[in-house]
Order: C-alpha cells, then structure tokens, then sequence
C-alpha cells in the first residue's frame, strides 16, 4: 500500500510537471501571437504618422512659396513709382486674387498711412488708433523690418469683424527704398484663417485637419472638420517667418489596424511552436545570463557616467605605485592625457621638478601601510604647460571583492580659485575694516569741528581782546618802575599774540578735518549694483551662517551703473546687513530671512535713481527708538559706538541719495537708499 501511494505520487508530480510545461508552451505561443500582432498594428500606426508628417511639411513648404510670391507681387505693386490712385487698383485687383490677404496700407516713413485697400470679401472692424500706434503690431513688425532692412512679421492677434465675429491676423511690414533710401514702408494683414482655406485645404483629406497653433497648443485657426476614428495621430512644424513663428499642427483619424493575413498567422505560429521546445530549455539559464550582464552593463555605465560627470579627480594605484586609472577630471587638471599617465610609477609628471624627493617619501610612507588622514592633505602639482597650482589630496585604500588591499584610491581637488576667493575675500574684509574706522573717525571729526568751533571762538575773541586792552597806552610813570612795567606789559602782550596765534591754527586744523571728511567726490567711479553685492555677499554669508540667517538677493534685470564712492558704499551696505541679522537673533524668532533687493528708483530724463532696500524679520524698531536712531553716539547695543547708521546717512547723503527705513509687514524692518545713475560722459 505504501509503494503503490509512493508511484501514485510520482505519477501525480509527472503529469503535474507536464501540465506545467504545456501551460507554459502555451502561454508563450499565445503571448508572442499578440506581440507580432501588436507590432503589425504599430507599424501601421508608424506609416500613418509618417504620411501625416509628410503632408505637414508640404503644407509648411506650399505656405512659405505662397508667401513668397504674394511678397513678390507685393513689391511688383512699387515698381516704375506708381500713383495714388494706381496703387489702389493694383492693391484692389491683388487683395480679390489672393484671398488670404485682408487689407494692405501704403505708409510713410514715420508709419502714417498715405493709403490703402481692403478685401471686399470679408468685413473687418478696423480701429485706426491702434494700428497707428507705436506699440501695434505692425509698428513693432516695421520696426524689425526696419532693423534687419527686409520684410518682417509680426505676432498674431484677434481681429473682430464686423459681423460680430473675429479672427486672428498677422501683419507683413515690406521696407520701401529709393536710390538707397527709406522711403516707406508696404504694411500687409494676413487671415490665418485664410491662409489655411486658400494655401492648404487643396491638399487636406476627409480625415485630417490643419490649424495654426500657438506654442503651447492653444488654436488660432482651425480649418476642416475630421472624421473621428478609434485612434488619432497628431503632426506639427513650424513655419519660421521673419521676426515671427507659428506652428501649423495636422490631426487625422485612423481605424483600428487590421489583423495579419491567415497565411502569415499559420507561419508565425509553425515557426512560434517549433522555437518553443529550445526556448524552454535556454530560457532559464539565458535570463539568468542575461540579467547578470544586464546588471553589469548598468553598473559599468552608472560608474562612467558619474565618474566622467565628477569635478573631481580621481586615481587608482596599485601597492607598487603603478598609476591604474584616472578620471577625465584628473587628466584635464594635470594637462596630461590618460595614455600618458596610465603606468607610471617612479616619477609622475605632474609632480614639480624641486619637490620630487619629497612626494616620493611622501609615496613610500602611504605604501608602507600609514593611513592618510581623513581630512586629506594639500599639496602642489604642476600641469602640463609648467603652471603650478595647489591640489587637496583625500586617499583610501582600494579593496576587491575579495576583500584584498590591492592599492590607492585618491581624489584631487584644485584649490586655486578657493585660495583666490580667500584672498579676495580677505582683502576686501581688511578694506572695509579700513574703512569702517576711516569713518568712525571721519564722524568723530565733523562732531569734534561742531563741539569746538564755538570754544576756539571764544579764546580767539578773549585774546583778541586781551591785546586790545594791553595795547591802551600806559599811565605816565616816572623812573626805573615805569621801565619795568613796561617791560612786563610787552612779554603779557607777546604771550597773548600767541594765544591767538594757536586758537587760529587750531580752527584752521579742525575746518581741514572737517573739509576732509565731506570732500569725496574724487573717490567716486561706476560701479553695478551687482558688484556692489558681490563684495560683500562673502562677509555677510559669514555672520549669516553663524547666526542661522537665510540671505536672499534680487537684483533686477539691465540696471546701469551706480556713480558712488565704491568701499563706502560697500560699507553701508555691510552696516545695514550686520545689523539686519542681529536683529533677528533672538530664539523667539524661527525664521530668519535678510532680503537685499536692488532694482530702478523713480527717475526723469535728467538723473536717475537706482534704490537698494535691506529687510529682515526681526522684532521692528521702537518709536522711542526711530527718533534717535541716525543720531551719533545713540546705540541699543552695549558694545555698539552708535556710528554705524550716522555714517551711513552721512555717506549716502554725500552721494545726493536718502536713506531711510519703515516697517515690514507682517514683521521687521525695511531700510531704503538710493544712489545716482552714472551718466555717460557727453561725446566732443
């Protein structure tokens, strides 16, 4: 009973395992049947795509040579310099031919029409103040004609007819010369309706549809009205046109593809049997093959793709120092050609010539099993053309698969343009420092020339007058103590001379002080407003960083120079962000935001105006406080001077800007100035 389950069994995993394979051949008939079909109907699919493109580039090319011989028959209107009236009736008997023209105007050379003719086949509801304006459409298509001195197009528009209707137009401006001088101008208005109509439904089918489309798929004109089917097919090109581009779109609808003839269904279906039976047995280990090599492919391809995309360097070396790899960043870094690196090992020939014994010991330390630091190291290489540049060097062993040392890995990163930007960074920092206690001394100056001009005026007055009394002649003394009097009377006269003498020279040091410290406009060059930000941006992203501060800046397009005093205005522009971020530090405050924006003041054709506005989102300015905050010496700060914001005042008020500020809503503060655009210089 126990052998006879146990046949039973294997009987039963037999016919199961059978049942299985016949499924399966069965599965792959069936599956490669609807494939072959499939692609049968994509084929069709792809022919009739195909066509509809074919026929959409014909439409593009019968509109270009219908548009290039309507522009022939229009500059056929001019010739032998026909009269008014002449004109009208070549321009009438033109417009009844060639239906896709709607009306042609005959303007001067300042865009006034001089005359014109209109379609007499369709109404059109002109408004002669909008033609005629400078911002029309065919003003701005004269203006492109004028500019590249051939016929230009304008964009479309909507036209309202005058049946209540509309339609969208375009207009064709033809430049008029005369013994090579502008003598007019040929304006034409073109129906995109029309167009279709006349130039490409002669060669529509019952199943397509033509429209003219802007770029983002919204129609203009649509002419035709197609048969819907099961599957539609879309072609579009475009139709470049002198200072214009439209796209001219074709649709068709198409029926479902038929299925393949009874013969080829019998083969494909012989040869799908006869195939299976050594699919069955290859289909196993060929998708094992092929996903090993599919994933290795991807691996490969992943690797070169991110490696060739890497700024940085990189190089591979065995234990015995022979270069086995380098990335196209390394190679251009170093100047030298991958060929020419690969395989060297004693000397390579980026190292500089004076500092080869060093890299070597350098290389023999690392190959004698002492880790790099994590960190890396800098060092210096020397390209191909003998330039020298500083490299940060980050290594680490190279593992296999096995999980054998089998060399270095390193990555290279040039450095010189970081210790560039340190430079700069530096000696811009040191020259707004500079500048900083200039200006704290230049306001400590203009406050110390107030505060005694008043006293030295009164020495000066005092001693003035001490001479004045000294000078009264002396009583009538008789013998030696008249002498001695006398005597004394001239060495207090002597003293008092000097006292004045010293009050005056002490009034004239402080009025140069003071003049010094108003006297700035030889200082003063073009400067944009970008740069402005740019050489400070670096100073600011320090405290920012260190304060938790989001620094945005928005400059606005095509801004002309600024004429100011460079390092001072980069000054006030570092005093108002400084204390922008020190207004939001506060924990109570999440978000920390300091905009800087830049953009066109109110200006006439005699100056201009160029204003710079610094917000944040801080915690606002007290009324008690905005009453005192340009006053020198008056600070909310402990460690503060209270010079920052009266210099800046001083500075920009130098310039003929103002300063000021307001509140941010929905919280902060707003700080404003302007400074002047610098103005060209009038040509002798």
């Amino acid at each position: 009973m126990k052998v006879s389950l146990n046949i039973l069994a294997r009987r039963w995993r037999g016919a199961w395992r059978r049942w299985s394979l016949w499924t399966l051949l069965v599965a792959l008939v069936i599956s490669m049947l609807a494939t072959m079909v499939w692609l049968a109907g994509r084929y069709e699919a792809s022919q009739v795509q195909s066509r509809l493109e074919r026929d959409t580039a014909d439409a593009v090319s019968d509109i270009r040579v219908a548009l290039t011989r309507n522009l022939q028959s229009l500059q056929a209107l001019h010739a032998g310099d026909p009269g008014q009236l002449a004109w009208e009736v070549d321009a009438a008997e033109l417009l009844r031919s060639r239906r896709e023209l709607v009306r042609i105007e005959w303007r001067d050379a300042n865009l006034r029409v001089r005359t014109h003719a209109q379609s007499p086949y369709r109404p059109v509801a002109w408004d002669a103040r909008l033609r005629e304006g400078n911002q029309s459409d065919a003003a701005i298509a004269c203006a492109n004609a004028r500019r590249l001195s051939s016929p230009a197009y304008s964009s479309s528009y909507f036209q309202p007819h005058g049946d209540g209707l509309g339609s969208e137009m375009m207009e064709l401006c033809l430049p008029l010369t005369s013994g090579g001088r502008s003598t007019g101008f040929l304006v034409v208005t073109y129906s995109l309706q029309d167009v279709l109509i006349n130039l490409v439904a002669h060669n529509l089918t019952r199943s397509q549809e033509a429209s003219f489309t802007e770029a983002d798929g919204t129609r203009l004109a649509v002419l035709g009205a197609a048969r819907r089917g099961s599957r539609m097919f879309t072609a579009t090109h475009l139709l470049d046109l002198p200072g214009s581009t439209l796209v001219l779109r074709m649709d068709t609808w198409h029926s479902a593809p038929s299925l393949f003839p009874n013969v080829l269904t019998a083969l494909v279906t012989a040869m799908s049997i006869a195939l299976v039976t050594v699919m069955v047995v290859l289909v196993r280990d060929n998708r094992r093959r092929l996903r090993a090599e599919r994933d290795l492919a991807d691996a490969l391809a992943f690797r070169k793709a991110m490696e060739d995309s890497l700024v940085t360097g990189l190089r591979a070396r065995d234990l015995e120092g022979r270069i086995t790899y380098v990335n196209p960043a390394f190679c251009a870094m170093v100047g030298f050609s991958a060929q020419e690196l690969l395989g060297q090992s004693v000397t390579a020939p980026y190292w500089p010539p004076e500092r080869v014994e060093e890299y070597r010991q350098r290389q023999a330390i690392r190959f004698a099993g002492t880790m790099p630091p994590r960190e890396g190291f800098e060092s210096e290489f020397m390209r191909k053309d003998g330039t020298r540049f500083p490299v940060l060097i980050i290594e680490a062993p190279l593992i296999n698969a096995q999980g054998l040392h089998t060399g270095w890995m390193s990555a290279f990163l040039d450095i010189s343009e970081q210790r560039r930007v340190e430079e700069l960074s530096r000696a811009s920092q040191e020259r707004l420092q500079a500048t900083a206690r200039l200006a704290t001394v230049g306001e400590m100056a203009s406050l110390l020339s107030h505060e005694l001009n008043q006293p030295l005026a009164a020495i000066s007055s005092y001693a003035t007058g001490s001479i004045n009394l000294l000078e009264a002649p002396p009583p009538q003394d008789q013998g030696a103590g008249a002498a001695a009097h006398a005597e004394q009377l001239q060495d207090v006269r002597m003293a008092m001379q000097h006292i004045a003498r010293q009050a005056e020279r002490a009034g004239k040091v402080i009025k140069s002080v003071h003049d010094f410290v108003r006297r700035r406009d030889q200082a003063r060059e073009a400067v944009y407003a970008q740069q402005l930000l740019d050489a400070i941006l670096p100073l600011v992203s320090l405290q920012a960083r260190k304060l938790g501060v989001r620094v945005n800046t928005t400059v606005e397009p095509q801004l002309p120079p600024v004429l100011c005093d460079r390092t001072m205005v980069e000054q006030v522009l570092l005093n108002l962000a400084r204390n922008a971020m020190q207004a939001m530090d506060d924990p109570a405050i999440p978000t920390r935001v300091l905009d800087i924006r830049v953009r066109r003041a109110a200006s006439n054709q005699h100056s201009g105006w160029i204003e710079f506005a610094v917000t944040d989102l801080g915690t606002g300015i007290a009324p008690e406080v905005a009453a005192k905050l340009f006053t020198p010496f008056f600070t909310t700060r402990p460690e503060g001077m209270g010079l920052g914001l009266s210099m800046c005042r001083t500075v920009i008020e130098q310039h003929g800007g103002f300063l000021g500020f307001a509140p941010h809503g929905p919280r902060g503060t707003v700080f404003t100035f302007t400074l002047p655009v610098s103005q060209p210089s009038p040509e002798t």
